[in-house]
């Protein structure tokens, strides 16, 4: 979450997806402060050049808002953006076991993070240790999301 934005206790959002328009009937956020986390009711929300702005309950000036920000804002999924072919929820990768092509678990996905080139699978491995590969076609196959499971198609890249 961005400054404060106007006189009312705004806060500025940029989503992650760059997408705003389905963030226009927010009623309700978690925010999401280090380890502190919060539930805010959303009384406003206003889109306005590719951010979105929000106002909400308790928060009325710009020093109010002001303790917002750096906050990471999670919606419900029902508010989440639209998935194109190929595309995962962050959330919905975290816990996924790590296959290889045999079908043997590697590790378990403990987090996705943002790297220079794009996403990195944080891995747990069962061997011990942690590992970040690129989510990238090249490395990972079958998302199965039913099941629970990811395939790891090239394991020397967890060595």
């Amino acid at each position: 979450m961005g400054a404060p934005f106007a006189l009312k206790g705004f806060v500025k959002v940029k989503p992650f997806s760059g997408e705003t328009a389905h963030l226009s009937n927010l009623a309700r956020v978690t925010l999401r402060q280090g380890e502190k986390e919060e539930t805010r009711e959303v009384e406003e929300a206003i889109l306005q050049d590719g951010a979105l702005l929000l106002r909400f309950a308790g928060i009325q000036s710009p020093e109010a808002a002001k303790t917002l920000k750096g906050a990471e804002v999670i919606v419900d999924s029902e508010y989440a953006a639209p998935l194109k072919e190929g595309e995962y929820y962050v959330e919905a990768l975290k816990g996924l076991q790590v296959v290889n092509a045999a079908g043997e678990p590697l590790g378990c996905i403990a987090d996705v993070v943002e790297g220079g080139g794009g996403e990195l699978l944080e891995i747990t491995l069962i061997a011990g240790g942690v590992r970040l590969a690129p989510f990238r076609k090249e490395f990972f196959g079958d998302v199965n999301l039913e099941e629970g499971k990811i395939t790891l198609i090239e394991s020397w890249i967890l060595e």
